[in-house]
C-alpha cells in the first residue's frame, strides 16, 4: 500500500473531494480513477493527461505494466510523479479497478460487495477509505515523548 505520508494522504483526500463534483468518465485516461489522481498530483488537465496516455497503447493498467522510467514518454513522466509521491505501481493498478483487498475490507460490508470501479461515488468512497487507513497507519507510528511533571515550588510571600 502507498506510503502513509501527509502528501499521499492529502493527494487522496483532494482527489476524492474534487471527484465528488468533477466530470468523471472511466473510459477517459484523464477523467478516470487514476486520471483524477494524476490531475491532483501533476496539476495537469484531464486533456493533457489523456493526450500523454494516447502516445502509447492501453488503459492505465497497460500503461503501468509498460511503464519505463527512462522511456522519455510523457505518460511515464506522469507515472514517475505519482510514484515519487509515494504510490506504487500496484496501488495505481488497484485504484483503476478499486480492487485493493485491504481497502475494500475497510469499507462497510453493505457497500463492499456492490462497489463498481466505474461509479464515481464508489471511487470517492474508496479514496476516502484509503486515506483514512493511511492516516491511521501514520498516526500509529508517531510516538510522543513522555513529559514528566515536576512539582512547581510554592512561593510564599514575605510578610
Amino acid at each position: 500500500m502507498a506510503q502513509p505520508t501527509l502528501p499521499v494522504i492529502q493527494a487522496l483526500r483532494n482527489t476524492a473531494h474534487r471527484l465528488a463534483t468533477a466530470p468523471y468518465q472511466w473510459g477517459h485516461m484523464g477523467s478516470c480513477n487514476c486520471g483524477h489522481l494524476a490531475q491532483t498530483i501533476t496539476r495537469l488537465t484531464k486533456a493533457e493527461i489523456h493526450a500523454r496516455a494516447m502516445q502509447r497503447y492501453g488503459d492505465w493498467e497497460r500503461q503501468i505494466i509498460d511503464y519505463c522510467p527512462t522511456s522519455g514518454l510523457p505518460i511515464d513522466q506522469t507515472i514517475d510523479e505519482m510514484l515519487a509521491l509515494g504510490f506504487s505501481r500496484a496501488d495505481l493498478t488497484h485504484l483503476e479497478r478499486i480492487s485493493d483487498p485491504t481497502i475494500r475490507a475497510a469499507i462497510p460490508f453493505e457497500r463492499r460487495d456492490a462497489l463498481r470501479h466505474n461509479q464515481r461515488d464508489d471511487v470517492v468512497l474508496y479514496l476516502r477509505t484509503w486515506a483514512d487507513l493511511l492516516e491511521r497507519d501514520l498516526l500509529a507510528d508517531i510516538s510522543l515523548p513522555s513529559f514528566e511533571t515536576v512539582p512547581t515550588p510554592v512561593l510564599v510571600a514575605a510578610g
